[in-house]
């Protein structure tokens, strides 16, 4: 397929707001993809290289798209009329091909040449193309192409229900494999994709409740533990095999391998199972998440913090057991099973529908220096990838997950420094990211160093003192409440926002949503 073809599509995508024929429109050019074609063009869709991200930033595309010197010939002054008809002849195999020679290119000279293969590109395609694949590369394809919607595209081209490519998808963490398959042989494409030891599946999530009576209202009678402000893992046992996947599904067992001796010592056969490791101070009290991610820095530095730095491991979950997956079983019989494994490890857990047990337990949690408790309904399966109502979080403070959109230099003594942050979070329908505020609170000089550094890196573009980047940082914001605000787009903002930490360990795509804020903003409940 031509990339101009793909590039059309895209764009009408983007014109429409209707969920429904955005869906059909990308069902339609998936039929019409060849069989070596549907990984790159449901990654491009999607709004990224089939490869990921491949070293290409802000400051690359600015030197080649920037006007050159009277004396030299400018990028698209070579050959227009010869652009013209190449761009006709550009495939998505020959953009594919491209990124992957960038992909391998490391050492002397691999700047340059980075810079000569994307030249190429940026030749021989249109304005549109060119357009596309800068914004491609620079992470700004948000047409609500994204994976949701993706997901019901393949299955309107393949026949299949949603339901079954959601769940592939879910269990193999590859929607472009799942596409490959179902595209090339139907509902049969998708019988490989079930729950195989060492390749992870998608955490499940949890949405936000307002407190212990409104989490009683949605699910009756509830499961609350603790929760924890650690680092989630996944972890995968095979006797001694023992690794562990965090909750983006790179594998992290370098980093454990402490608490690898601990889980090897369970004796397991086989075992897959969902938990979080947390660093304890000397008093057996958590430390903020920040400090638990230490851990998850360089193998020198792991060797040396494993005394100074404990990790503590609690299980709350189990996927996969002696051969037996468990993730279509009511929750109630996964716990049963998991306190039968690794009772020792198993979260505190009080199963009741009485408010007031619910909030003495509450207060046990946040004594032992925990963020508040979860919310579980005992009947749920384990819904791979799902952020539904079945977990719901309760915090202390009212938190979101927001992405950092664009930083402010600051003044005074930050001067010098990347400081106010806007705040977008997730709108599932148009892809895009809703501007709900900004704040320059809570941030260490430490922080201001590193996200300085950081958003230099991830920009996009500069306008005066703001530099927008691409949307990938996720930080934890706490406020007080969301309150109407005609200054930005959605309507809304946070009040009294302050940092709370970045997550490292969380995607853009795992940000909370417009739609949970809009429900703060409509019921004006908070923990």
């Amino acid at each position: 397929m031509l990339l101009a073809d793909l590039v059309a599509t895209s764009n009408r995508i983007k014109g429409t707001r209707s969920r429904l024929e955005k869906i059909d429109l990308l069902a339609q050019l998936l039929r019409r993809l060849e069989s070596s074609e549907v990984a790159i063009g449901v990654a491009f869709l999607s709004g990224h290289p089939r490869q990921g991200r491949i070293g290409i930033g802000g400051s690359v595309i600015r030197d080649l798209l920037a006007p050159q010197p009277a004396k030299e010939p400018s990028l698209f002054d070579a050959l227009p009329d010869a652009a013209a008809s190449a761009s006709d002849a550009l495939q998505l195999a020959d953009v594919d091909r491209a990124f992957e020679r960038i992909t391998t290119l490391s050492g002397t000279g691999a700047a340059a040449e980075r810079k000569r293969v994307l030249r190429e590109l940026f030749v021989r395609a249109d304005e549109e193309s060119r357009d596309f694949l800068v914004r491609l590369l620079l992470g700004e394809i948000r047409q609500g192409a994204l994976a949701g919607i993706m997901a019901d595209a393949v299955a309107r081209a393949g026949d299949v229900p949603l339901g079954e490519i959601r769940r592939a998808a879910m269990l193999s963490g590859d929607l472009e494999a799942v596409a490959i398959a179902v595209l090339a042989a139907g509902r049969a494409g998708l019988e490989s994709f079930r729950i195989t030891m060492f390749r992870p599946v998608q955490p499940m999530l949890a949405q936000p409740a307002t407190g212990i009576a409104d989490a009683l209202e949605r699910l009756g009678t509830a499961a609350f533990e603790h929760k924890l402000d650690g680092a989630r893992v996944q972890i995968h046992i095979a006797g001694d095999d023992v690794r562990f996947y965090s909750r983006q599904l790179n594998e992290v067992t370098a980093s454990v391998p402490d608490v690898a001796r601990v889980v090897r010592s369970l004796g397991l056969a086989e075992a897959i199972v969902d938990g979080e490791v947390v660093a304890m101070d000397t008093d057996g009290h958590p430390h903020p998440f920040p400090v638990t991610m230490r851990r998850f820095g360089r193998t020198l530095e792991v060797a040396r913090m494993i005394d100074e730095l404990p990790l503590a491991l609690t299980l709350f979950d189990v996927l996969r057991h002696d051969g037996t997956d468990l993730i279509d079983a009511p929750a109630r019989e996964r716990w049963a099973i998991l306190r039968r494994i690794a009772p020792a490890f198993a979260v505190a857990q009080y199963i009741t529908n009485d408010p007031g047990e619910a909030s003495a337990f509450y207060d046990e949690a946040l004594r032992r220096g925990h963020e508040g408790l979860m919310a579980k309904s005992p009947d749920a399966p384990y819904e791979a990838g799902g952020r539904g109502f079945a977990w719901l979080k309760i915090k202390a403070v009212h938190t979101l997950d927001l992405v950092v959109l664009a930083a402010e230099w600051g003044s005074g003594r930050r001067k010098g420094w990347l400081s106010n942050l806007h705040l977008g979070a997730r709108d599932p329908a148009s892809g895009e990211f809703v501007m709900l505020g900004k704040t320059f609170k809570g941030m260490t000089d430490e922080m201001l160093a590193w996200q300085t550094e950081e958003f230099q890196r991830l920009a996009v573009r500069t306008e005066g003192h703001i530099v927008h980047v691409r949307p990938e940082r996720v930080v934890e914001i706490a406020f007080n409440d969301v309150q109407e605000s005609p200054r930005y787009p959605g309507g809304m903002a946070l009040r009294l926002a302050r940092l709370k930490a970045y997550r490292p360990d969380k995607r853009a795509e795992d940000a909370d949503t417009v739609d949970t804020v809009r429900e703060i903003l409509r019921t004006g409940r908070r923990p």
